[in-house]
């Protein structure tokens, strides 16, 4: 059959992926002589989304690249040599579950059913495709999962203070006259939120300042770049909120009525003024001074809240910290004025379904996702008095390359007793661990049910090609697994497109064919509610100063009774002199895209940015090549000069495939698996490693 492109046959959809935009698309689809969706071409932003406003990032324009690559996996395979060897068969789908079912049979017999491990993440975003897999966790009794990888610590620092996911209509930006992107690149990871920064610019005059470690794209194109250092950020915050009330900017009426108002709230404040700040965050005075007079002066200014400022011990705390300035001076009242970081509580969805929460016992274990490597090498720390786990299905991540002290999670996925069944879309360093590789569908091949974090709008993704191959659903799978374990709930019987319009009704909102007619429903909340005038999410409707952490969870005994630079980081010491940020790549999305030309093209290779008077030290020019390392081990890369950033601080941008290091482990071999407090979750930008020049020939893979 051959194939064509009708142009302007362009079909709506979302993009899947592990970014807070979730971009209402307009893919171009290829059909075949019968008008079957084969295929897809140009990609682009529904320009009738308020939110998305026809941009999208240029990693998803090219999508295509993804979807017809060559190396997509096509048919099940079987492991035929060594772990971690790459070496397999092709076998049939029927033989592929049967013996991923008689696995999981099997050891459940000998270990109980604990010993079974799904283990899942942001692969896609989609509500039935994503977090299905909890459906059959649940009715089997398999080990559940605390999903700490990504957002652990930004839901404890917004909770202790807001006490309820959402906050002021990110649209609202355009109407700000001051925008701080606090801990964020977006530029690089969610691109729309320039769209709407750019329209406060041109429009109001706004100001936008970025506080981060290192000079971004994004602080490449602010008019304040606060470059502190690592882990520093509630000593900013703090200060601030010194000088708001040293200056009289503090809002003593709206304290009053809205927070918890801590008598000694002021009194601890005091001592923590700009030069308090200047010694922790390496920050001058004067550029302390500046930012504190230009966002306490400014009624509407909007605090954009990144996901990179809490990856360290201390992130809870420092976000906490952060969100304590609009309440102090009032912020939250102005239309373009507060702080957001995510709207997940807005959508009040039901996962009775999806989930299989009818079935659930919460008497089941639960394993932290970001200690993998901990789990599989049997602390008992975290399997308790439980089973060890023995085997595993994955979907949608790629742990060996993303989760933290990536050699002990190697070693953790090399044992001979462990089975482990990966369902993935190309073999990734994960699926190269595995005795079964499963091929899996992209997003344009399956049925998907879609909440933004980033925005206010319920999307729909719609099967609108058929998948190349064998490759199926997540859905499917569990499907297929489900009918083999005798694992039985109505979620198993329905298509993921029924499962998500009984979601939607089930949750208060139009089913799939009245979404599908309007492209998307705005669940956006009333001004009143967005800016919590009727209320925080506690239960006297206060905002916490004071943060129960006790409730928030059992890891709380060292966080600050108010906020405060809370000192538990990986700090530089003579041994390990340099603190390592481990940022997301523009042209990467964890490890999704490092597969396509066009992202890699442009990224080049794994690259070190470090300071020019700590490279002059070290003796490294630009392009030369350097060792980084710590008791985990040691990565080398090309340096690269950059002033951006303080003496001090090396950023390497990832995250790249292991194959693409010398030695073949990647930047988390560096990282730890500590579980930051409160409640747990991974602290990548948290690490304190040596720096020493390389041989050349290093770089070539050894």
């Amino acid at each position: 059959m051959t194939e064509s492109a009708a142009r302007g046959d362009f079909q709506g959809s979302t993009c899947p992926h592990d970014c807070p935009s979730t971009c209402a698309l307009e893919i171009e689809v290829t059909r075949d002589a019968e008008g079957v969706g084969r295929g897809i071409g140009a990609v682009r932003g529904a320009a009738a989304n308020s939110y998305t406003a026809g941009v999208i990032c240029a990693k998803v324009s090219r999508y295509a690249e993804r979807v017809h690559h060559p190396d997509r996996l096509l048919r099940p395979l079987l492991r035929t040599g060594p772990k971690g060897s790459g070496q397999f068969r092709e076998i049939g789908w029927a033989e592929a579950l049967d013996r991923t079912a008689e696995a999981f049979a099997e050891r459940t017999a000998r270990y109980g059913s604990e010993t079974v491990w799904p283990y899942y993440y942001a692969g896609t975003m989609g509500l039935v495709q994503r977090d299905g897999i909890h459906r059959l966790r649940h009715v089997m009794r398999y080990s559940g999962q605390k999903n700490t990888i990504c957002t652990a610590l930004c839901e404890s620092g917004w909770q202790a203070g807001v006490g309820h996911f959402g906050g002021p209509d990110p649209r609202e930006m355009a109407e700000s006259d001051l925008i701080v992107i606090w801990g964020g690149n977006p530029v690089a990871t969610q691109v729309n939120v320039m769209t709407h920064v750019s329209r406060a610019r041109k429009q109001r005059g706004a100001r936008l300042v970025v506080i981060d470690p290192y000079r971004t794209g994004t602080a490449a194109a602010a008019d304040l770049h606060l470059a502190l250092r690592p882990g520093t950020d509630a000593a900013l915050a703090c200060a601030v909120m010194h000088i708001a009330f040293r200056d009289g900017h503090a809002d003593r009426d709206y304290i009053a009525r809205r927070s918890d108002a801590p008598a000694g709230l002021e009194a601890h404040l005091a001592a923590r003024g700009p030069a308090w700040a200047s010694a922790v965050t390496g920050l001058s005075i004067a550029e302390i001074e500046a930012f504190a007079r230009l966002y306490n002066t400014t009624d509407r200014a909007y605090i954009r809240c990144g996901y990179g400022f809490s990856r360290s011990r201390n992130g809870a705390a420092a976000l906490h910290a952060v969100t304590c300035l609009p309440t102090v001076t009032g912020k939250w009242r102005h239309l373009g004025g507060g702080a957001f970081w995510s709207n997940r509580a807005i959508y009040h969805w039901d996962k009775t379904l999806i989930e299989g929460l009818d079935a659930r016992d919460p008497g089941i274990r639960l394993l932290d996702q970001s200690r993998i490597g901990a789990v599989l090498t049997g602390d008992r720390r975290d399997l308790g008095e439980g089973p060890p786990v023995t085997a595993l299905l994955i979907q949608n991540t790629n742990p060996a390359v993303v989760a933290p002290a990536s050699g002990k999670v190697r070693r953790g996925f090399l044992r001979e007793d462990l089975f482990t069944c990966v369902h993935e879309q190309f073999l990734t360093d994960t699926a190269k661990l595995a005795d079964i590789v499963l091929p899996a569908t992209m997003f344009v091949e399956h049925d998907d049910l879609y909440q933004s974090g980033g925005h206010t709008h319920i999307q729909l993704g719609p099967k609108i090609v058929e998948p190349p191959g064998e490759c199926r659903s997540n859905h499917e799978v569990l499907q297929g697994l489900a009918s083999r374990l005798g694992a039985e709930h109505p979620g198993f019987r329905m298509t993921a497109r029924e499962i998500a319009d009984a979601t939607l009704r089930a949750s208060g909102w139009p089913g799939w064919e009245e979404v599908a007619a309007a492209r998307w429903v705005d669940a956006a909340p009333d001004f009143a509610a967005a800016h919590y005038e009727r209320g925080f999410g506690h239960p006297d409707g206060r905002f916490r100063f004071a943060p129960d952490w006790a409730a928030i969870g059992a890891d709380h005994a060292g966080m600050p009774a108010l906020p405060d630079q809370m000192e538990a980081i990986d700090g530089a010491d003579a041994e390990r002199p340099f603190r390592l940020v481990t940022a997301p790549a523009r042209q990467f999305l964890n490890t999704t895209f490092t597969e396509t030309p066009g992202a890699r093209r442009r990224e080049q290779r794994p690259t070190a940015l470090l300071h020019p008077r700590d490279a002059e030290a070290l003796g490294v020019a630009e392009g030369g090549a350097v060792r980084l390392g710590n008791a985990q081990g040691e990565v080398v890369v090309t340096a690269k000069l950059a002033e951006g950033q303080q003496e001090g601080v090396v950023i390497v941008e990832s995250v790249w495939p292991n194959g693409d290091f010398a030695g073949g482990m990647g930047i988390n071999l560096l990282t730890s698996d500590d579980a930051g407090p409160p409640k747990g979750g991974a602290v990548f930008h948290d690490t304190a490693v040596w720096v020493r020049p390389a041989a050349a020939e290093r770089l070539a893979a050894e």
